[in-house]
């Protein structure tokens, strides 16, 4: 049925004059009906055409009401039924819709008690529609996320064996070259071959970060209650040795308790942090605000420092896998610790934005909720 199309209405009574008179009355209040005296035949049509709803009486000598509907139900799931009934036999009509039915109506009809019932039976319909295909999406969608994992399993295979095996001859090869003809190599020469064994260990590096992103993309969310400051500290005395010899101002604030996957968060405030560190590195004093804007709803966690920072021209960028705002020769890493922090935020249902100017600092806002969560 379409927006300017009637709803099609099967009808079904063995009384002729009856069937015919409803199916009158009907089409002149804008349906469609086609009307039979026999069960048998009205199943048969069922299987030639699209009904939206069936109207059956219960008592019928060939087939009864509820009978029909059953055999109707099994050749379109989605047709709604209805039950025509006498006074005396309302209670077997409430027995029929135990089986299928959506309502009844009363014998003699009233024109004024039919028309919200099949209204409401439309309706109901359409959401049934709407609800199925809906499913049908989901269904869809989680496969193909099924196929889209298992593909980005056999891809991590294929980098954590394929890419390393070469990668591994390449430096191994480069230390032989080192530890047995150094000698015999020319100043440039030796150049050359430290500028492999730069390169490999890049690459090395870049293949964990990536198989590390792969990980978090795949792995199972376990929420539960966390204190974020606990972590936050945790994670600065694991990074102690980035903060030795330095002058050093970091101000964790209290943070009240969360839902979260603790080892997630923990890798949040882990990349978060150590890139506060590295960017505050030329700076005396470095500072360092970790802490949360509770007024808000949702919380949003920040974490800020005075370093470096970055144009916010290039703001689009900065959670891409292998993006870099500063050269390698400023500043080491490989571009893949935001998108990490930015999948593990989004996985949570929440978001992650930046505020920054060069030379002037940066702050990284986050929420673990208030999003699409798992996507």
């Amino acid at each position: 049925m379409t927006a300017s199309s009637p709803a099609k209405l099967l009808i079904v009574d063995d009384e002729a004059a009856q069937m015919k008179a409803l199916c009158r009355t009907l089409e002149d209040n804008g349906y469609a009906p086609t009307g039979f005296t026999s069960a048998k035949a009205a199943l048969t049509a069922l299987r030639e055409q699209k009904f939206e709803l069936l109207l059956t009486d219960l008592k019928m000598p060939e087939m009864d009401g509820i009978a029909l509907l059953r055999a109707a139900l099994e050749t379109d799931p989605d047709l709604v039924g209805i039950m025509m009934t006498g006074h005396g036999t309302i209670d077997t009509a409430v027995e029929a819709m135990k089986t299928g039915a959506l309502d009844y109506i009363l014998k003699p009809f009233k024109l004024s008690a039919i028309l919200p019932v099949l209204a409401r039976a439309l309706t109901v319909r359409r959401l049934r529609l709407q609800n199925a295909e809906l499913e049908r999406r989901v269904r869809e969608r989680t496969a193909e996320l099924e196929a889209a994992n298992r593909e980005l399993e056999a891809f991590s295979y294929s980098i954590s064996h394929d890419l390393r095996a070469p990668l591994r001859a390449i430096g191994g090869f480069a230390r032989i070259l080192d530890d047995d003809h150094a000698l015999q190599l020319s100043a440039g020469a030796l150049q050359k071959l430290q500028r492999i064994h730069e390169n490999a260990e890049k690459m090395s590096l870049l293949i964990d970060g990536l198989l590390a992103f792969s990980r978090l993309t795949r792995a199972p969310l376990r929420k539960q209650a966390v204190a974020p400051d606990k972590i936050v500290r945790r994670v600065l005395e694991d990074l102690q040795a980035e903060q030795t010899g330095r002058n050093l101002q970091i101000t964790v604030a209290p943070m009240p308790p969360c839902e979260a996957d603790p080892l997630l968060l923990q890798q949040v405030f882990m990349n978060l942090l150590s890139n506060a560190l590295k960017y505050t590195r030329h700076l005396d004093p470095a500072r360092i605000k970790v802490g949360c804007q509770d007024n808000q709803r949702p919380r949003v966690y920040y974490v800020k420092d005075n370093g470096a920072g970055f144009d916010m021209q290039y703001a689009d960028k900065l959670f891409g896998v292998f993006q870099r705002l500063h050269r390698t020769d400023e500043f080491e890493g490989t571009g893949v610790g935001l998108a990490i922090v930015q999948r593990i935020i989004h996985r949570h249902g929440g978001r992650i934005w930046a505020e920054a100017a060069p030379n002037k600092g940066a702050a990284f806002y986050f929420t673990l909720e208030g999003g699409q969560a798992d996507a």
